[in-house]
């Protein structure tokens, strides 16, 4: 009876596995959003973003000029023999503003640009680490079942040596053993390429060592499903990157029709008088003159330009204005889908958990019967099968929800 208590020992233990919290996932989260290049890359690009902002609402640079008369031009109080001048040109009132609201808006198009990246790597993140748990979790049943299937192999060796089952038995069991075998290299292979995928999202060394829990937290969604889809045309950062992109390009056409009126420049010219013959002049002799103020004004004749610069702003807001439109028809697509994701891995999570128990029982059924006559061994390898199927099935589907549950958060910008 030794064999069978073995094979009862490990049935039992493929459904009695405990949940364990996830971490080391908050762990990894981490250790991508500090070291990932691609993430410090957009948040480098936010940086340089916000250094247009006091480009653009700066005054132009003042001008200053120096003239030397070599032929001096007599004056009152002596030779006019040198002239220097300042002037500052200033937009037409609340250009450089308009001008600072567009570089500003787009600088928040940047960082929620960033923000995208970075829930676009927490997602890639944890559908990776739940593809290794997966992985991790059939390379465990496999081992599981191969020690199952070896334990019907004594069984069998045991009931041919007595005359009740038939050479056979012990075959097909080889077979199921070999075939097993090379499926659990395969998952072992797997495994490796999804880590090697996961260190380069953390962009960490090939030391770092991956811990999955032995079961998933059970996750679900609390909100309905029209809450969710508000959310997301709220929350989604690509949402939210061309809500900034449509303020740019309004605050954009403001800036072209100020562009459009007159510039003033204000200024004063200071001379430098020399000496003069006439003695009558006394203090005012040679007495440098300063003229201000200086004042001027810059009438843009030319409109077509600035019509036109008007007319492309506001055709990029329209343009941008579509191109929200289309995006949260997309969101709500991948939404629906996501949320059919979901809903379909509950159910699956619910049907292969019953499956199991069924299917546990069943087999002990059918190994005491064959332990008993030597019949069906067939039929206990079929149930046998379908004891790992059912097993990888279910927590297949717990991947799969968390998965789904992932990118539902990615889709609201969490």
């Amino acid at each position: 009876m030794r064999p069978l208590f073995q094979l009862a020992i490990v049935v039992l233990s493929l459904l009695t596995s405990v949940a364990h919290a996830q971490s080391e996932l908050s762990h990894y989260l981490q250790i991508g959003a500090e070291n990932n290049p691609g993430l410090m890359a957009k948040f480098t690009t936010y940086y340089a973003a916000l250094e247009k902002v006091p480009q653009v609402g700066a005054l132009p640079d003042p001008s200053l000029s120096f003239g030397y008369f070599i032929s001096p031009i007599e004056t009152r109080v002596g030779p006019q023999i040198a002239k220097v001048g300042f002037s500052q040109m200033l937009p037409w009132f609340g250009t450089l503003h308009a001008r600072e609201d567009v570089a500003m808006e787009m600088a928040k198009a940047k960082f929620e640009s960033f923000e995208e990246a970075k829930s676009m790597l927490f997602f890639d993140i944890k559908s990776t680490y739940y593809d290794i748990y997966f992985v991790q979790k059939a390379i465990d049943i496999t081992h599981e079942n191969l020690q199952i299937l070896r334990t019907l192999q004594e069984l069998s060796i045991i009931k041919i040596e007595t005359g009740k089952a038939s050479v056979v038995d012990e075959l097909r069991v080889e077979m199921e053993i070999n075939e097993l075998v090379n499926q659990l290299a395969n998952l072992e292979d797997s495994k490796a390429a999804m880590e090697v995928k996961f260190r380069q999202l953390l962009n960490s060394s090939d030391e770092l060592k991956i811990a999955v829990p032995n079961s998933l937290e059970e996750e679900s969604l609390t909100m309905t499903k029209q809450e969710l889809l508000d959310s997301i045309s709220v929350q989604n950062h690509l949402i939210k990157q061309l809500n900034h992109k449509i303020l740019s390009w309004q605050n954009q056409e403001v800036a072209a029709q100020k562009m459009g009126m007159p510039q003033l420049s204000v200024g004063f010219d200071y001379s430098i008088i020399g000496k003069s013959d006439n003695p009558n002049l006394g203090r005012e002799n040679g007495r440098d003159a300063v003229l201000f103020p200086k004042i001027g004004i810059s009438i843009p004749l030319y409109r077509k330009k600035y019509t036109s610069l008007v007319k492309e702003s506001a055709l990029n807001l329209e343009a941008t204005q579509w191109e929200k439109e289309e995006k949260e028809n997309q969101l709500t697509s991948l939404f629906e889908f996501g949320y059919k994701d979901y809903l379909d891995a509950t159910r699956r999570i619910e049907l292969f958990e019953t499956q199991s128990l069924l299917a546990e029982k069943s087999l002990n059924i059918l190994i005491t019967s064959y332990s008993t006559d030597g019949e069906n061994f067939e039929e206990v390898l079929r149930i046998e099968r379908k004891v790992l199927q059912y097993a990888l099935e279910g927590d297949k589907a717990r991947a799969d929800k968390s998965a789904a549950i992932a990118f539902i958060s990615f889709l609201m910008g969490n």
